[in-house]
């Protein structure tokens, strides 16, 4: 048997992000984040699609693309354990893995024909960069992909932490307004290092074509800066 795999990427990822950093570590944590899901000329064929408007989520199978090489390690730091112990690479969801494949559970918003870039599928709850391969699509089940009373280890620690925001009012003017909601409610997710806690960092990521700039004092969030393309606005 050969055990040499190869895949190809049927489709890829079009969201706010421009590197991981700032995405949220789980997929649906920010649920007003969307993005669509734009098939490579090889898949732009309705017929794959035929039925998909009938579920209402989906996992999608995607390409850690942004991932540091696995190389030779065995084990990672997992944020929900602050950054500072360590836990075997597969009792985690980390993106530093042999194969570096990405697994989401998203919404589906809708599914888009009469557009000269469909078909496509536009999400929500998405956690993944601007450009992500996406290698698989399939229709989420609850009849047999949910679990209630599944065990959640160390990952069940830390699920209510979150940040308090403060956007003032002249940052926030220079941020498009649709978007500003989303953008609190992803700072609000704490994008930082979890092992990070100095209150005097600045911290930055790109989000809608804008850098955004914060620090954290404690549990309060602070936007210090917001730049477009570069470019202090």
């Amino acid at each position: 048997m050969d055990l040499n795999v190869e895949f190809k990427a049927i489709a890829v990822v079009r969201t706010d992000f421009s590197s991981k950093f700032g995405i949220p570590r789980q997929p649906a944590r920010v649920p007003e984040l969307t993005g669509r899901i734009v098939f490579e000329p090889g898949f732009k064929n309705r017929e794959l699609l035929r039925g998909l408007e009938d579920f209402s989520h989906l996992w999608v199978i995607w390409y850690c693309s942004l991932s540091a090489p696995f190389g030779e390690r065995t084990t990672v730091r997992p944020p929900r354990l602050g950054g500072n112990r360590r836990m075997g690479v597969f009792a985690t969801r980390s993106p530093f893995r042999p194969n570096p494949i990405g697994l989401s559970c998203v919404k589906m918003v809708s599914v888009v024909t009469d557009d000269p870039e469909g078909p496509y599928i536009v999400i929500s709850g998405a956690d993944m960069a601007d450009g992500t391969p996406v290698l698989d699509i399939k229709p989420y089940l609850p009849y047999t992909d949910s679990v209630p009373d599944a065990r959640c280890g160390f990952a069940e620690s830390g699920l209510d932490h979150r940040l308090s925001v403060d956007i003032p009012p002249d940052k926030a003017a220079l941020f498009p307004a649709e978007k500003l909601g989303v953008l609190a409610s992803v700072l609000a997710e704490d994008p930082r290092p979890a092992y990070c806690a100095d209150p005097e960092r600045v911290y930055g990521f790109g989000f809608a074509g804008y850098e955004i700039k914060f620090k954290v004092d404690g549990s309060a969030l602070t936007v210090t800066d917001v730049y477009r393309n570069g470019e202090q606005t």
